[in-house]
């Protein structure tokens, strides 16, 4: 579901604090459980003190008995709190993330794009690694409050035996803080440096997947692979930079704990010596500094991890509030479809200008791939109005007054290399499953004969890219799910490169056929699609220089039939 630019948010504080805001209620409780853990875990050294102090002298086995049964339901509420409290919490971060990664799902997904200047791979690492980090803050804030909770029940207990001993506490857990806290923002910067060191990693390796074949066929492998080899070997370098500063943090704040925790227990030591403590009073200040460690331990964590949450937190807010490309407006295109081209000046293309009447059907012979490519990206949208001079008009009404949902629902554009997604061939085809011309798409695309291949027909399964699919195949089922969407306006780039000339000739028949009185642009140099198209402009330099049948051409113009000739 879209959300509203007025509510995303623009920073990473806004996002964990409305993190924090949505989760409020399992956190309270999660607070509340995991505080009740961390008492019952204090409490039993506290009653092992108690039981030196009055059953062993009392020698009651009636005290001793009311001391078990004391014991026992500490251990049960220790378990039970701890079972569901991280059962509660640990529901709300999976969903917390659940609901993050769906967000900047929906931000990459949305027709208009957000200028975030960051790569696929890139923002597929903030969808995953980043929206987990930062949900992990609904588990910090009740983990640091219920061991504050432990470490306050230990002074209170120790203070009340002596005030010098919960003094200590207290002083010694602000010091280990303060220490802390300092090291933390360390790892935070360090840690912001290596996420985006390992995105850039991952849009990188991804980029060679997508284009392993042509590396192969140029020989460019190798130096690709040295290019990503230089890229993950920062990632690793800087992966080792935030290890070290993890470990020196950890090791920092396990000596400082266990600092604090001898000198609670020598100076309870010495305190008993001087008989100011009773041996009770000093088994439970020993108990308790050998139990205080965790508590400790957890809470000297938690400025780590928080700084964590903060810098993915940060990432994210890169891509839900970076701003949309272009402002569409808020029409819908007339039915019919005409197409209009006034005097457009962007790439290579200067001053094109060119009109495509509604149901006609018109090829464009483009001599430089760079001019095919620039008008492809104009026509899909990619390239926003204000990118360019000139004008575009769809059904005689201007492509910056239209809504790009709308103005895509009327033109489709097919391009030059169009994905194959992972699934069936009727779900590439009809990705909605609305389309009542998928037997008229796989006819006219020639596809008939990969669907009969299989037993499975349209259900035969697709691999990610169409890796188990030919070149000729997968433009052809390319094709059929542009013919199927039937569209008003349809606008294909270079269709059929990779299919042989009888199928060529018998794809170009059909879509004629099939399109009869829709609006139809083709971009290509194919001789069987020039000659079934009604009139042939030529683009050549970024302008229109001829206009007229494919044939006809053909006879009058050498350069025309240079180049489309084969």
């Amino acid at each position: 579901m879209t959300t509203p630019d007025t509510q995303r948010p623009r920073t990473g504080s806004d996002i964990l604090r409305t993190a924090l805001r949505r989760n409020l209620g399992a956190m309270f409780w999660g607070t509340v459980l995991m505080g009740l853990y961390q008492a019952g875990e204090t409490a039993f050294p506290i009653a092992l003190g108690l039981i030196v102090e009055h059953t062993m002298q009392d020698r009651s086995p009636g005290a001793l008995a009311l001391s078990i049964g004391a014991l026992a339901v500490i251990i049960t509420t220790v378990s039970l709190s701890w079972r569901f409290g991280m059962r509660i919490l640990q529901k709300a971060n999976t969903t917390e993330a659940h609901r993050w990664r769906v967000q900047v799902a929906d931000c990459g997904l949305q027709p208009v794009p957000r200028d975030t200047g960051l790569k696929s791979g890139e923002v597929l690492t903030i969808a995953t690694e980043d929206a987990d980090q930062t949900a992990d803050i609904i588990e910090v804030v009740p983990l640091l409050i219920s061991s504050l909770v432990a470490v306050l029940i230990a002074a209170v207990a120790l203070g009340l035996a002596d005030g010098r001993l919960g003094l200590l506490v207290i002083v010694g857990t602000v010091a280990i803080l303060l220490v802390l806290s300092v090291m933390s923002k360390r790892i935070g910067s360090s840690t912001r440096e290596q996420q985006a060191r390992v995105a850039r990693a991952g849009a990188k390796v991804a980029d060679l997947i997508t284009g392993l074949r042509p590396l192969h066929g140029f020989g460019g492998n190798h130096a690709a692979f040295g290019s990503y080899r230089k890229v993950s070997t920062e990632a690793r370098h800087q992966a080792v930079t935030v290890a070290m500063a993890n470990g020196a943090y950890a090791g920092t704040a396990m000596a400082l704990n266990a600092v604090l925790a001898a000198t609670v227990t020598l100076t309870a030591g010495w305190l008993a010596f001087e008989r100011q403590i009773t041996i009770g009073e000093l088994v439970m200040a020993v108990g308790l500094a050998q139990f205080i460690m965790e508590p400790l331990k957890m809470f000297s964590d938690m400025p780590k991890y928080v700084m964590m949450a903060r810098a993915s937190a940060q990432r994210m807010a890169l891509v839900l509030a970076a701003p949309p490309v272009t402002t569409p407006g808020p029409q819908r295109p007339a039915a019919g479809g005409s197409l209009e081209i006034d005097c457009v000046r962007y790439g290579v293309l200067h001053e094109l200008k060119f009109q495509v009447p509604a149901g006609e059907f018109v090829a464009i012979a483009a001599y430089q791939p760079r001019a095919a490519a620039d008008l492809a990206s104009i026509l899909s949208v990619k390239v926003p109005p204000h990118a360019y001079d000139g004008v575009v008009r769809v059904s005689e009404q201007e492509i910056g007054d239209l809504s790009i949902e709308a103005v895509r629902a009327h033109m489709l554009v097919n391009p030059y290399e169009a994905e194959i997604f992972a699934g069936t061939l009727r779900t590439n085809i009809d990705p909605t499953g609305t389309s009542r011309m998928v037997a008229e798409a796989v006819e006219a695309s020639m596809l008939t004969d990969v669907v009969a291949l299989h037993r499975e027909g349209l259900d035969h399964g697709v691999h990610d890219r169409g890796a188990n699919l030919s070149g000729g195949q997968r433009q052809r089922l390319s094709l059929a799910r542009a013919l199927a969407a039937d569209t008003d306006v349809l606008v294909l780039h270079d269709p059929t490169t990779a299919v042989d000339a009888v199928t060529e000739q018998l794809i170009a028949r059909n879509l004629a056929e099939l399109r009869r009185g829709r609006t139809t642009v083709v971009i290509t140099s194919s001789p069987a699609l020039l000659d079934a198209a009604d009139r042939v402009l030529v683009l050549d330099d970024g302008v229109i220089t001829a206009e007229d049948t494919h044939r006809n051409l053909l006879a009058g113009d050498e350069d025309y039939c240079a180049a489309v000739a084969r």
